[in-house]
């Protein structure tokens, strides 16, 4: 019975295997003791990935039989793909890597199946990051295989390449999700989804090449439709960031300008910002940006100066994508207040949001229009409690940064509103008055309400709930690929034991984490649990889950390079499994500006050392 999906047949000729592509074939029987006849061709040379396309992934709306994406005549809807922003050839950034999306038209070749071929891709950097996704005959499971990247040096490494199905895999790990898929039959509503996926490489080290993984077998492809060298250093050091917590309904904003405020904790001469369009299903227009040092409230010290982008003023940010901004010449001072202006000349009506910020930022008046260069605040009649679209702000040079990946006590949730009390803000005060080790830049990636084992947000779509996806399904985005991230404080798991996750689910989940950042060239910090008796559902069930975790934490076995004992600095010594009353906010699970103080000040500096 013929499958629908691909076979090849070798034929000798001379001496060398001609390989004849044949769709649809059925597989020829392989003799005992003969070579096997079904093989793929292999470059002699490194080619570029878009000389190696062999499968057909997009079709045009009106003729969907001119691919076939999975064996069984489904294709990507290029309609929808052009919606998202994801047109032919675009340039797309995609956890902080430099992506082109395939250019072929609809209907032409626009991926590889992954099956040794040795594809010529060059640079220094952390990682691999490749646009991928699985295609199976089966139930839908991961597609992976063990690839190999070639050094300049002559040296090589192997590392794992895992593709989560295209109609099956988390929606909370995908780069961008497509509400249709074109079949034989017609089109279904049927979410298709692409994935970045990054792996580790050598720091310091040249990549001249990279080996595919082999053909997974009959029934499942691993398909690749992009790949590229990720670099979080590149001289800049990440001196305010947030993570995206979820997709909310906004406004409708139309033709307005946001005024945000953030907190720097490196200072440089020079800047660059990073903007997000996480989790969204359709693109989002920037028409100015730019940045100033707040003077108070949406006023600003001197004009504002202009961002760019590509050269350009503004920038449209595809679904699921970020954009950087250009590198300006702009003095940034440390632990100072700086205002990011983005003017929105369309009507957006939902937007992926970091909401609890503890710190009051401004919209100007209904259609006023671009205000990103007024330097009075006067036009900012509106505020809002969020960060939209705004992720990151980098300042150029510098030591690099060290990241807190956490849940609402690291978000600052209980802190004194626009104050910057929060731990990592005092850590951050900290580290610029010592001289024991590199004066790094401190990022925020806390979200309130996350969790490790499982996520809050699903992922994709419009929801109140803006709790994150889980730490594990954020690390690549929040952690790996910040700029200039040299260590990763992980301070987290108090939401899941309250929530029912077993002691062994978090300390599984704590060790995928550390295991992945270290794979990364990341120093991996763990920090104890915070207790919590006193709040409605810290039961002494949930206590007695909360110090299994963090006996493993405090004893890891080389888990961790380091142990921040967290629990040890907040726990009344008379009552261990509550906080001591001088800390507490009063609701007995975060602790209030002193306990947040008094975590900073625990912290042994050297232990965050690179």
């Amino acid at each position: 019975m013929l499958t629908g999906r691909r076979h090849t047949i070798a034929i000798v000729v001379g001496g060398a295997a001609i390989a004849l592509a044949t769709a649809g074939a059925p597989a020829l029987a392989q003799q005992p003791g003969a070579a096997s006849a079904l093989t793929r061709p292999r470059a002699a040379e490194p080619l570029p990935l878009e000389r190696l396309f062999d499968n057909r992934a997009i079709s045009d709306d009106a003729r969907p039989a001119e691919a076939d994406f999975d064996g069984a005549g489904r294709s990507l809807s290029a309609q929808d793909l052009a919606a998202a922003g994801w047109s032919p050839g675009r340039r797309l950034t995609v956890n902080g890597a430099g992506l082109t999306w395939p250019g072929p038209a609809a209907g032409k070749p626009d991926n590889v199946r992954a099956d040794g071929q040795a594809v010529r891709l060059r640079g220094r950097g952390d990682a691999l990051t490749f646009l991928v996704a699985g295609t199976s005959a089966g139930n839908g499971a991961d597609v992976s295989g063990t690839g190999t990247v070639r050094y300049r040096d002559g040296g090589s490494a192997t590392f794992t390449l895992t593709a989560p199905d295209w109609r099956t895999g988390p929606l909370s790990t995908k780069a961008v999700a497509l509400p249709h898929l074109n079949a034989p039959e017609g089109q279904r509503t049927e979410k298709a989804r692409i994935y970045a996926v990054s792996v580790p490489v050598a720091r310091g080290r040249d990549v001249a090449s990279v080996v595919l993984p082999k053909d997974p077998g009959p029934d499942a492809d691993l398909h690749v439709f992009a790949a590229t060298v990720r670099t979080r250093y590149g001289g800049w050091t990440g001196t305010w960031s947030a993570s995206t917590g979820g997709y909310t309904a906004v406004g409708p904003w139309t033709d307005r300008t946001l005024r945000l405020v953030v907190h720097s904790s490196a200072g440089g001469d020079g800047v660059r910002i990073r903007l997000a369009n996480t989790f969204a299903a359709e693109p989002v227009r920037i028409g100015h940006a730019s940045v100033a040092v707040q003077k108070k409230g949406a006023a600003a010290q001197g004009a504002p100066r202009r961002l760019a982008f590509g050269g350009k003023a503004g920038t449209e940010i595809p679904a699921g994508a970020e954009v950087f901004s250009d590198p300006l010449d702009f003095p940034v001072p440390a632990a100072t207040n700086l205002l990011v202006s983005l003017h929105l000349p369309d009507t957006v009506t939902a937007a992926p949001v970091h909401t609890r910020t503890n710190q009051i930022s401004y919209l100007s008046g209904l259609g006023s229009g671009d205000r990103t260069g007024d330097g009075g605040g006067t036009a900012y009649t509106g505020t809002v409690t969020s960060w939209p679209f705004l992720t990151g702000v980098d300042v150029a040079g510098g030591p690099g940064a060290v990241v807190a990946l956490g849940d609402s006590i690291t978000d600052g949730d209980k802190s004194t509103a626009d104050a910057n009390r929060r731990w990592p803000d005092v850590l951050a005060r900290r580290l610029r008055t010592q001289d024991e080790v590199p004066r790094y830049g401190v990022l925020n990636h806390g979200i309130s309400a996350n969790r490790v084992v499982s996520d809050r947000y699903p992922g994709d779509g419009i929801s109140a709930d803006s709790g994150g996806v889980s730490a594990q399904h954020r690390l690549d985005r929040d952690v790996l690929a910040q700029s200039g991230a040299r260590t990763v404080v992980v301070f987290e798991g108090i939401n899941d034991v309250r929530w029912g996750f077993s002691a062994q689910q978090v300390i599984a989940g704590l060790r995928s984490i550390a295991e992945r950042a270290r794979g990364h060239g990341l120093r991996v910090v763990g920090a104890t649990i915070a207790p919590c008796e006193g709040f409605a559902d810290c039961t002494a069930a949930v206590d007695a889950r909360r110090a299994e975790v963090n006996a493993f934490i405090r004893d890891s076995g080389g888990v961790f390079d380091a142990v921040l004992d967290f629990d040890g600095v907040l726990r009344d010594p008379d009552r261990p499994q509550r906080m001591r009353p001088a800390y507490d906010s009063g609701d007995h699970l975060h602790p209030g500006d002193a306990g947040l103080l008094a975590l900073a000040e625990s912290i042994d500096v050297r232990k965050l050392k690179a």
